[in-house]
């Protein structure tokens, strides 16, 4: 009989062999992308410990399926801090991590026993919004959607092999460009999805974080221009650890996250390539000449102009977060 219950420090070994297994499947998807770090259990093992006991400032949560005293699964979770330039009238999101996972002989229903369990550990911590994040097709995935988990957000794979385009690098006489287009993009956001409402300081505290941005020596922040005004920007910067697992290795893998043209601004258009695309090209030729093997583009998943520019460019989806309706 499978029981589900807390973590409890004797479950380190038992919980970091199955999230190795689990990131050894994550590798053979895409090897660039989900490289092991060279220590990769000595750093899940001390990760899984600092995590439950305290040491990070974020609050994680983790539960465990145990079938006749074997550990078959794992849910990890977080609460997500909001970017300041979102409302967060809801509060900090719960977040299912991309590590949660499931043995290949569990016994059915394990997903869903854990899914169960993490999601009310979550709204117990206060979490009013339900998030997850997944890599693979498995049993996670389908417990996911049998629960009403929809995808929110798309994380497509960098193309490592793009040529630069006609794009300059970003100077302090462009804030107010950046501004007024990241003003359009937060709109868009919006009409996408109620889940990006912006927040009322939402310009002054992007403008705030480009001039920080522009003292920062490991990115690259792209422009282009029409009629002498920014016409779409996009920032090319290194992944932190808090974008993959702690089995994977974030070095030397990028992240295009601040990417905005605004022949996006039609939500719904079809065909959208020209300088948005270059703009993009750009932006992955930048991560790639900073060494980068792998990169991730993320897009909102009801965008579809943007949505529909990535896959027509040959862009796939790595990572996929979910929420629940």
């Amino acid at each position: 009989m499978t029981v589900v219950r807390p973590f409890s420090p004797e479950d380190v070994g038992s919980v970091t062999g199955l999230l190795l297994q689990d990131a050894a499947a994550r590798q053979a998807c895409d090897p660039a992308l989900w490289a092991l770090k060279p220590d990769a259990g000595t750093a899940v093992a001390s990760f899984i410990e600092g995590a439950t006991q305290g040491g990070t400032p974020i609050r994680h949560g983790w539960t465990v399926a145990e079938e006749e005293g074997r550990i078959t699964g794992v849910a990890h979770s977080i609460l997500l801090p909001v970017p300041p330039i979102y409302a967060g009238e809801d509060g900090m999101p719960g977040l299912l991590m991309e590590d949660c996972a499931v043995a290949p002989d569990a016994p059915e229903g394990t997903a869903e026993a854990l899914l169960e369990a993490a999601e009310a550990d979550l709204r117990e911590a206060g979490a009013r919004v339900l998030l997850a994040s997944f890599v693979l097709p498995c049993a996670w995935t389908a417990a996911l959607e049998g629960a009403g988990y929809e995808p929110l957000t798309l994380y497509y794979g960098a193309r490592m092999d793009a040529a630069e385009g006609a794009v300059r690098l970003a100077g302090a006489e462009d804030i107010p460009g950046l501004v007024a287009q990241s003003a359009v993009n937060r709109e868009c956001l919006y009409a996408v999805d109620p889940f990006w409402e912006p927040h009322p300081e939402a310009d002054a505290r992007f403008e705030s974080w480009m001039r920080k941005s522009l003292t920062l020596t490991d990115r690259d922040m792209l422009v282009t221009e029409a009629g002498g005004r920014v016409s779409g920007y996009a920032i090319a910067h290194p992944a932190t650890p808090l974008h993959l697992p702690a089995a994977h290795d974030p070095k030397g893998i990028g992240m295009i996250d601040d990417y905005f043209h605004e022949a996006f601004a039609a939500i719904g258009a079809e065909g959208v390539a020209g300088e948005a695309l270059r703009l993009l090209q750009a932006a992955e030729a930048a991560l790639a000449a900073r060494g980068a093997r792998a990169g991730m583009v993320i897009c909102p998943a009801g965008w579809t102009s943007k949505r529909g520019m990535l896959e027509a460019s040959g862009h796939e989806v790595a990572l996929t977060w979910s929420i629940r309706r």
